[in-house]
């Protein structure tokens, strides 16, 4: 499944998703974030994939929006980032994607390529790779959760990149939290696929429930935490949980279905 925009591909239960505009340093126009929506959609409503991976062809994994397609469109009011029935790959709009995010960044990435690793769950940067949340030398200010997710990186760290524009390099976004893994120029993919097959193997109803409760402790610890024992309760009850109780005690792998 694919689109001129954005590249779609199973491998297993991990779905690629891959910004496809390599000519405009992937710039996002508005059929790349549709293309991307409907991807984000297949991700968390097909049962039968676990991960998603987001990544760029070509040599820069995006400069951002292409402001000279959405910029009229977002500065009259009626720009429609989402086709009805959608999920936000930026998690802003809707509610999150439910299963987990693993982001591969290269090159340059900049606005929006900055608020998709921002929204993803774990990012993986080649050393070459350059940010920067460039709204404000624009005119306008970041709308696709850099003002929600920068500043729990640490206040002063986030304010430092969201309100000057400036530029920084990988090891800057390891420190500040952005990126959790950088790896040579060129390998960022495949380290990507490899930590979300790693992610996949485990038992998907386990994954997707620590991923909610994580999330929910953000905004609300108290629910998060009232929460805890009835979900480890009704995953106790799971065909994955006694298979994987049995498998421990044989030392035997076990193969998790999501049932």
């Amino acid at each position: 499944m694919s689109d001129e925009r954005v590249l779609v591909e199973r491998r297993g239960h991990v779905l690629l998703i891959g910004l496809n505009r390599p000519d405009k340093r992937n710039a996002a126009d508005l059929a790349m974030l549709h293309g991307l929506a409907h991807a984000y959609t297949l991700l968390h409503t097909d049962t039968s994939l676990r991960v998603g991976v987001v990544h760029a062809i070509g040599a820069h994994f995006s400069a951002g929006l292409d402001l000279t397609d959405i910029g009229p469109s977002l500065a009259a009011g009626n720009l429609e980032l989402l086709p009805p029935g959608t999920i936000d790959p930026w998690g802003v709009t809707t509610e999150p994607v439910a299963k987990p995010v693993v982001a591969a960044v290269q090159g340059t990435c900049l606005t929006m390529g900055v608020e998709l690793a921002l929204a993803a769950d774990v990012v993986v940067a080649a050393a070459g790779a350059r940010f920067a949340q460039l709204e404000v030398a624009r005119g306008i200010m970041a709308f696709g959760g850099a003002t929600l997710r920068l500043p729990r990186l640490g206040w002063g760290d986030g304010m430092r990149w969201l309100l000057t524009g400036d530029f920084f390099d990988a090891s800057e976004a390891h420190r500040i939290g952005l990126v959790q893994e950088i790896v040579p120029d060129g390998t960022q993919l495949d380290a990507a696929l490899a930590l979300a097959e790693r992610i996949a193997a485990q038992a998907p109803l386990a994954v997707q429930a620590s991923l909610a409760n994580a999330r929910l402790a953000l905004t609300d610890p108290r629910a998060a935490a009232d929460r805890l024992h009835p979900v480890v309760a009704m995953l106790a009850r799971t065909s994955d949980a006694r298979r994987a109780a049995a498998g421990y005690l044989h030392d035997a792998p076990v193969t998790f279905e999501g049932r």
